[in-house]
């Protein structure tokens, strides 16, 4: 971004002695993340709903590397208690965490219901990722100047939270929720932020969005409605239209490791509509700048998953 140079992940300082983990890492940008973190030497480790499929990557990396420090871990996002078991297993090995990427997610699914009975897309989305980042909170601040990188989408602009039926229980519209778990990302964020920015930490809570990135993330919801019309579809806008995971995958590294940062930045494509294009700060939806409502949205999560902030 600096000098009006193109960012690319050859920009990613050493890494070397840094901890760094990313849900959803063992496919698309979460992969693509993973991979250049290791090349950069950090210890990476890929939290991951399979981990069969999470030791696949991370086998795939360590080949593509050489010396990788690559660790696939399991973790669930729709359960509360896979994401607790994935923190006391975290806890007993590391004694810090440099860098926390929120990267797995879900999009516009037929709906479904969490372990704990949230509907799937924000029970993923937002609720596990917030119980996530509050389990490992005093891991996170045991680093010196941590991040925490949540990724949202360009679909928060048409999100709004439901605070009277979070879980969609009535009138289930799946894109409709798809934008509210993203505009509960960005609201985390800044709410994040400035409960960090009240104690002066230096830590750094910060949000991205890929842009359009050909993953696998279009085909879960075709794959769960049987649909292969929309699958199709889906394949030819990700020939036309889309970057790949590598590109995509940019901004959540700009976040994650560019001195410039910010705490509450934004990072995008920089390219038109935001679809493609190397990583800038981006502009977000008046509603996710809505102070009150990113205070209530904290309370409500803290509330329905049990899990509260401890920042001393």
């Amino acid at each position: 971004m600096a000098g009006g140079q193109s960012w690319t992940a050859d920009n990613i300082p050493d890494l070397s002695g840094k901890t760094v983990v990313i849900t959803g890492a063992n496919s698309g940008i979460g992969y693509e993340a993973a991979l250049a973190m290791a090349r950069k030497h950090a210890k990476v480790v890929l939290a991951c709903r399979s981990v069969e499929k999470a030791e696949a990557a991370a086998q795939q990396i360590r080949a593509a590397c050489g010396d990788a420090d690559v660790e696939a871990m399991q973790l669930d996002l729709a359960s509360l208690a896979s994401i607790r078991s994935f923190s006391d297993s975290f806890h007993r090995s590391h004694s810090r965490l440099d860098i926390l990427c929120n990267n797995a997610g879900v999009m516009a699914v037929p709906y479904r219901r969490t372990a704990d009975g949230f509907e799937l897309q924000m029970g993923t989305n937002h609720f596990g990722h917030f119980a996530l980042t509050g389990m490992l909170l005093d891991l996170l601040m045991a680093a010196n100047g941590a991040r925490v990188v949540t990724v949202s989408s360009g679909a928060h602009r048409f999100g709004t939270i439901r605070f009277d039926d979070l879980n969609w229980e009535h009138g289930y519209r799946k894109w409709p929720a798809y934008g509210q778990s993203k505009l509960a990302n960005l609201l985390f964020c800044m709410e994040l932020d400035r409960r960090l920015k009240n104690i002066n930490s230096r830590m750094i809570s910060a949000a991205c969005h890929p842009g359009w990135a050909a993953t696998n993330l279009q085909f879960a919801g075709p794959d769960m409605d049987g649909s292969r019309l929309v699958g199709a579809l889906f394949s030819i806008g990700n020939r036309m239209f889309a970057q790949n995971a590598a590109m995509g995958a940019l901004p959540t590294l700009y976040a994650a490791v560019a001195p410039d940062v910010r705490g509450n930045d934004f990072i995008g494509p920089d390219g038109i509509g935001e679809l493609r294009g190397y990583p800038t700060r981006v502009s977000r939806s008046a509603a996710s700048c809505d102070a009150s409502t990113a205070a209530r949205l904290w309370d409500v999560s803290e509330q329905l998953t049990g899990v509260r902030y401890n920042f001393s």
